[in-house]
């Protein structure tokens, strides 16, 4: 064999591994229908920012991006989660190399990378959460660059790429905090006498300002936010389920996380990056204290599985147990895929939910952030009843003679989200809404006024039956697996007076809270 001819089928065989990763995404996504939340991210290309409601602004200019190229469908949302699917093969197999892995274990830590529940999950859904993880990822391999070289140029990248990842994210930020903790009481503190590392904070600073003027201007939304969070769905996070969820979420891939942390803590050879065990850990304890949602834990996996491959390629020397591990891990997984994918129907995924909990009573994956216990997933249920919302709001919206003098309001950001991304098919203009980032948008006065309305909700509020003298209920969603079961579409005609009187009021009230 010629030299080099090793590493390039290697590169060969990492890229075919990247695209499996893609297309394991892809073959998937008419299985369920958009996300909640994938509905309000890609709302928000249509009104490019420096800041949002509740996230940075990068979701928004990718979704902008992917309007552009190829439309509002499906596959413009889901394209780009799948594609970094692919990227992070080639991260984390690079990131396995620097750890000094060779062709087995970076094959190894790309496998385990594909196979484990939080990235199936990960990068099937338009979120913030999957460039999160790269983020955490690249900032990750650049310092183990940085202390196999000791070349200060990475202390630039690092400045560089922690103001981009700030402004995708700001939970990335525990990371930072984390290695400002550990860093001190290592070798590495000289990174402080650096003028390159000073250099790379004020890069990274400058990057970040944009949305950190945003925030200032618009009285830190980021605050309420995490108020509201705290309130309403980590008050119901149990920590004993979080820790069990640090082996649940990677799935077989546990395997090889719980070794690379044994890796990084007790090998000789991987004493230079023991620190990174430290901040691993930190990260842990302080998301299990705030009793932090589980899946915020999953920008340290990536780390762990490339430092497991090397540690299992340790131990399995000869080519057959090396080859048995990863068919294993893979056998093993096919099994529980519909817990992290979608891989068919919701008829189909209600059944082998209820089969799971009929034969070993495991019930914990269909637990929704309140506690309740439903059908499927709630990730699951929030990909259901969204077209079928929007054609009910379709129906409705042809029935109004004067559209000009009407508009669809909706009481939160799914119901609106849907409306926006999937009603472009259908031709009707963007949901009003007060919910999330929405309320950016929401018009101050109708010009003509408002003779027809729209109203998408649970119920019908008693301010609208007081407002409107003819109210019709068009329909409602019929799926009883999706979370938005039972919501209704109202159009509500004929106002007893002037309908601008009552918005100002109703924005006037909403500015007073």
């Amino acid at each position: 064999m010629k030299p080099g001819t090793g590493k390039i089928h290697i590169n060969i065989f990492i890229l075919l591994l990247a695209i499996v990763n893609i297309a394991i995404h892809l073959l998937v996504i008419n299985n369920l229908g958009y996300h909640r939340d994938e509905l309000l991210y890609f709302s928000l290309g249509l009104h490019p920012s420096t800041g949002y409601e509740t996230v940075p602004p990068m979701i928004g200019w990718i979704a902008w991006l992917m309007h552009h190229l190829f439309g509002f469908s499906l596959f413009a949302v889901r394209i780009f989660p799948a594609l970094m699917g692919g990227v992070m093969v080639f991260l984390v197999s690079a990131m396995t190399r620097e750890l000094g892995g060779g062709s087995y274990a970076r094959v190894l830590a790309a496998v385990a990378l594909i196979i484990s529940g939080f990235s199936l999950r990960t990068f099937e859904l338009f979120q913030p959460v999957h460039i999160d993880l790269f983020f955490w990822t690249l900032l990750i391999y650049i310092i183990i660059k940085y202390i196999n070289s000791g070349s200060d140029r990475y202390l630039l990248l690092v400045g560089v790429v922690a103001g981009l990842s700030l402004l995708n994210k700001y939970l990335i930020g525990l990371l930072f905090l984390s290695l400002l903790v550990v860093v001190p009481f290592t070798k590495y503190r000289k990174i402080f006498s650096e003028k390159k590392f000073w250099m790379g904070l004020i890069l990274g600073l400058l990057i970040f300002l944009p949305n950190l003027i945003w925030q200032f201007t618009h009285h830190l939304p980021v605050f309420h936010h995490l108020l509201e969070l705290e309130r309403t769905q980590l008050v119901n996070v149990d920590r004993k389920g979080f820790l069990a969820d640090q082996l649940i979420m990677p799935a077989l891939a546990s395997f090889v996380t719980v070794g690379g942390l044994i890796y990084l803590l007790t090998e000789k050879r991987a004493i230079r990056y023991r620190f990174l065990a430290i901040v691993v850990l930190l990260v842990v304890a302080i998301l299990f204290l705030l009793k932090g949602k589980s899946y915020y834990t999953i920008g340290i996996f990536p780390l762990l599985i490339a430092a497991g491959a090397v540690s299992w390629s340790n131990v399995f020397r000869k080519a057959l147990p090396r080859s048995l591990f990863v068919l294993a891990l893979t056998g093993l997984t096919i099994p529980i895929l519909p817990m992290s994918l979608p891989v068919c129907k919701p008829a189909c995924l209600v059944k082998y939910f209820s089969n799971v909990e009929k034969k070993y009573g495991f019930n914990s994956i269909r637990r929704f952030e309140d506690g309740s216990i439903h059908s499927l997933p709630q990730d699951y249920a929030d990909m259901l009843g969204w077209e079928e919302l929007t054609a009910i709001t379709a129906k409705a919206w042809d029935m109004i003679p004067d559209k000009k003098a009407a508009f669809i309001y909706c009481e939160n950001y799914g119901q609106a989200g849907a409306i926006t991304v999937i009603g472009k098919k259908y031709g009707l203009p963007e949901a009003v809404c007060f919910n999330e980032s929405f309320i950016y948008w929401i018009p101050r006065k109708f010009t003509p006024d408002i003779r027809y309305f729209i109203y998408i909700n649970s119920e019908l509020g008693e301010d609208v039956k007081a407002i409107f003298k003819k109210i019709t209920l068009v329909g409602k969603i019929s799926d009883p697996y999706a979370r938005e079961y039972g919501t209704q579409v109202y159009l509500c005609e004929d106002p007893k007076g002037s309908f601008n009187s009552f918005w100002a009021a109703r924005l006037a009230m909403l500015k007073s809270e």
